[in-house]
């Protein structure tokens, strides 16, 4: 689907992230001298045209204080994954929860679970939640620490 003119100067001023701002709708509309209802619509557009995926805000969980980030990786049983992989993204220390396929023999775990904490301890303790949760269902786990930071970028639009 072609790109307006209106779209490509709308993606350009929300490439790097909407204003940090009490009404960023408004303040990017103030940008391209529109109302910041044309924004939100004209963003609402196109989500529902899939032209973009979604709008959401991704925190610096080293800034806000939480430097022990853990993604937990678990082998669950197949036939309850989808189920119980719910109840896992509803606990309030999961960021972001999905299901993966395992890739035998050298990856066993077929659930994640990403979590943060101030503290190793404090994300162990996370985990050792979800085990509970889990029971005999998940066979196996691991927490695979982050060492580093990685720079997360939403749509970028590249002009030949």
């Amino acid at each position: 689907m072609p790109l307006s003119e209106f779209d490509r100067h709308l993606i350009r001023a929300t490439q790097s992230g909407l204003p940090i701002v009490a009404r960023p709708y408004e303040a990017v509309g103030a940008m391209l001298g529109v109302s910041g209802e044309m924004v939100r619509e004209r963003l609402a557009q196109m989500l529902d045209e899939k032209l973009i995926r979604r709008i959401g805000a991704v925190p610096n969980h080293y800034k806000l204080g939480f430097t022990a980030n853990g993604m937990t990786v678990w082998d669950v049983d197949d036939a309850r994954v989808d189920a119980l992989g719910e109840q896992v993204a509803a606990l309030p220390g999961v960021s972001h929860c999905y299901r993966r396929p395992r890739q035998l023999p050298l990856w066993r775990y077929n659930l994640f679970a990403m979590l943060h904490g101030r503290s190793r301890d404090q994300v162990q303790q996370q985990a050792d939640q979800i085990a509970a949760l889990l029971g005999e269902a998940s066979r196996a786990h691991d927490i695979l620490y982050s060492t580093a930071i990685l720079k997360k970028t939403g749509l970028r639009l590249h002009e030949h």
